[in-house]
Parts: structure tokens; C-alpha cells; sequence
């Protein structure tokens, strides 16, 4: 595999925007860690907000971004979710995918389907729901008009928004600073990927951009 350095819902609404919020991490496992993916995933020092390095040795290899086969039928341009495999995949040409890791939804509060990324933001602001203000004031009650974009922001370094039939579905595609997130259901409807990739990805993918979620496939994509 070779690494590169560059792309009907079941909606629950009040819960996607509140799942781009973590639980705690639990006890990892360390792998080695190639040069070429340390430069992958290295400081990102021409942002607005500077990125740190990510200590890859924590996620597992699969998780790494690469390009890899792609079994499914979907076009190029595509970006599809394997919720169970914990991939988001850009489909190329001539059977290739570039694979990204992601965290996803929980069992039973997933989205499924077809959907559009009807636009998409450098660095977003995040609205808390009015259920998690109400149900949690002290946290979130000073939130009512968005936390600002930075890295600690919920949405991270870049979000790409999906809309179906005109319409929000609250659901994101989105960065993350957790990287103990990445490969685990953690969320209840946010599709988070590692902040360095979905700076990649948000320059691979314009407006407009198909996306597939896949919540029950059991034959695998590559």
C-alpha cells in the first residue's frame, strides 16, 4: 500500500451535533511508526491555529491514511463511510480509494444512506443543541451563540456539512484532536477524522460531493 501526503439518512438529529463531543480514551496499545507517516501526521505550523504532531504509534496502522484497492461500485469523486470498518473512503480511479480512519456513531444512533456535502468551513465554529444546554448549563448554557473555531473546538480544523434533499442532517464530517478516538465508536453521529486528515480531505473534495454511509456492510471495501 502506498501512503500519500494529500478526498436515506437515519437521523438523530439533536444527538449528531452532541456526538462531536468524546468520552474519555481507554488504554492503548503502541505500533512503530514509519518516517513517512511521522511526516504525514508532523506539527501543521501554516494554520491559523497550529496543529501539534499526532503520536501515530497509538492508532492502529489501518487506520493511517493510504491508498489502498476499492471493491465497491461507487464512482469516483465519491466519498463513502464504512461505519463498521471505521473507514471513510475517497474512491479514484481504476479500483483505487484513498482510506482514511474514522471515529463513528454509536450502535443504534448511526446515519445511514445517502447524503451531499452541501458546504464545508475551515475551522467552524460548534453550536451546542438547546437539549445539551438545557441538560447541562454549566457546560454548555454559555455556548448559545457557538464555541469559536480553535483546537479545541469539538469540529476541529475543518468540517464538511451534509445536507439531503436540501435539508441539514446535523451530521459532519469533521477533525479531531483525540486521536484515541480514531477506529472507535465515541460519537453519536459525527464522522471524525484526525485534524491533518481532514485538512487532505477537505482539499480533495468540492461542494456538491456525493457521500455514501454504509452502516451493515459485511463484505469489506478493500
Amino acid at each position: 500500500m502506498r501512503h500519500l501526503s494529500r478526498r436515506t439518512f437515519i437521523i438523530a438529529a439533536p444527538l449528531a451535533l452532541a456526538a462531536c463531543v468524546s468520552n474519555q480514551p481507554q488504554v492503548e496499545q503502541s505500533w512503530p511508526v514509519p518516517a513517512d507517516i511521522k511526516a504525514l501526521y508532523g506539527p501543521v505550523t501554516n494554520e491559523p491555529y497550529p496543529l501539534p504532531a499526532v503520536d501515530m504509534s497509538k492508532i492502529n496502522p489501518k487506520y493511517w491514511r493510504q491508498e489502498v484497492a476499492f471493491n465497491g461500485p461507487y464512482s469516483p469523486g465519491t466519498l463513502v463511510v464504512d461505519t463498521q470498518a471505521r473507514f471513510l473512503y475517497l474512491v479514484q480511479e481504476n479500483g483505487r480509494a484513498l482510506r482514511y480512519g474514522v471515529g463513528v456513531g454509536k450502535a443504534g444512533l448511526a446515519l445511514e444512506g445517502e447524503a451531499v456535502v452541501q458546504y464545508k468551513r475551515m475551522w467552524p465554529m460548534w453550536h451546542p443543541t438547546r437539549d445539551m444546554m438545557d441538560r447541562e448549563p454549566d457546560r454548555y448554557g454559555h455556548l448559545g451563540d457557538g464555541m469559536p473555531a480553535g483546537p479545541d473546538n469539538p469540529l476541529g480544523a475543518r468540517a464538511l456539512y451534509l445536507f439531503k434533499n436540501g435539508q441539514d442532517t446535523l451530521f459532519r464530517i469533521h477533525g479531531s484532536h483525540e486521536e484515541w478516538s480514531i477506529g472507535k465508536a465515541v460519537s453519536s453521529g459525527c464522522i471524525r477524522l484526525l485534524n491533518q486528515d481532514i485538512i487532505d480531505l477537505y482539499g480533495r473534495v468540492p461542494e456538491g460531493t456525493h457521500v455514501i454511509v454504509l452502516q451493515h456492510n459485511e463484505q469489506g471495501l478493500s
